[in-house]
């Protein structure tokens, strides 16, 4: 026969049963919350298959500046900047575009004198493209604080510029069209 005290512990063991739900509720709206209005942040996985192009024409699956729904490409004058993945960190100067990538799936060309590593870092100038050889460790994410290029904007420096699209970054020198797509999965040189 249940007396007075089994129906007090069946109270207090209802009333933490339901603090406890109410804790995981609130947890899980606050989680929800964040990633609808973009509060947590994520990378993104894509990547592209870029074949070789030449200025002014795009191979499928290049890496290309987007639009924005007016139909032109927002344009700022970043000096330094990552994607918005973080994968990609860029500087720029009146002599070129220079740009990292932590993560990469493709196959770098490979160079016997080169003792380091290549395919994390890609430049652009007046001598064309170059992928130095780099010793030390890889380049890491981009610095937090480091100014996002938006995916559909791009930047112009001197006479250079980089436009990011979820595809990675393009970058080249404006007066020839020489320069770079590079993405995780991909890297093409334009001529």
């Amino acid at each position: 026969m249940a007396g007075p005290t089994t129906g007090m512990r069946l109270s207090r063991g209802m009333t933490i049963f339901i603090a406890v739900d109410a804790v995981l509720l609130t947890v899980f709206l606050v989680t929800l919350a964040l990633a609808l209005t973009g509060g947590l942040a994520g990378t993104n996985g894509s990547t592209s298959t870029a074949g070789p192009s030449s200025p002014g024409a795009s191979a499928p699956g290049a890496v290309a500046p987007s639009s924005s729904p007016s139909g032109s490409t927002a344009s700022q004058a970043l000096k330094s900047f990552a994607l918005p993945s973080g994968n990609i960190a860029c500087t720029m100067s009146d002599a070129g575009a220079k740009c990292t990538i932590t993560s990469i799936t493709f196959t770098p060309p490979t160079d016997s004198a080169c003792k380091g590593t290549i395919g994390h870092v890609f430049e652009v100038g007046v001598d064309g493209v170059r992928l130095p050889c780099v010793d030390g460790p890889v380049p890491g994410v981009a610095a937090a604080g480091t100014p996002q290029l938006e995916y559909g904007t791009s930047s112009t420096v001197g006479g250079y510029t980089c436009s990011s699209s979820t595809n990675g970054v393009r970058c080249v020198e404006d007066a020839t069209g020489r320069g770079f797509d590079l993405a995780r999965g991909t890297y093409a040189e334009l001529s």
